[in-house]
């Protein structure tokens, strides 16, 4: 079990490494790209939302890799999935319907999966 949550906990933060690195290095030109949710935001909130991505995607490998404080895994992972939750939620309010909000659906949800694995299954030792 402790190999899957590596392989979700990695392919979990490359994505929010990916996806928060561009909101952080573009702000609200995101919109520009096709990422309409950003109308609703200003460049310092879109910038933050990537920011909080990219902090999660750290916390999901660093501190397991290192071996310290190995307590902020789960702790991101419950984060990147609040961050999730939230995304999901302006996308059904956009009506963009659960096709529209199916990426950060699954996001959440590789999050959930990190967090409850690495909280009660397979925790990582201090």
């Amino acid at each position: 079990m402790n190999v899957v949550l590596w392989i979700v906990a990695g392919l979990a933060a490359a994505a929010f490494l990916m996806t928060g690195g561009i909101k952080l290095a573009q702000g609200k030109k995101v919109e520009e790209k096709g990422m309409a949710w950003a109308k609703h935001y200003s460049d310092r909130g879109v910038r933050g939302i990537g920011v909080a991505e990219l902090a999660g995607a750290l916390g999901l490998i660093l501190p397991a890799v290192t071996g310290i404080a190995t307590w902020l895994v789960p702790s991101a992972a419950i984060g990147l999935a609040v961050v999730m939750v939230g995304a999901v939620r302006r996308h059904l309010m956009d009506g963009e319907g659960l096709k529209g909000s199916m990426p950060a659906l699954v996001l959440g949800v590789l999050a959930l999966i990190v967090a409850v694995g690495r909280i009660w299954i397979a925790p990582l030792g201090n």
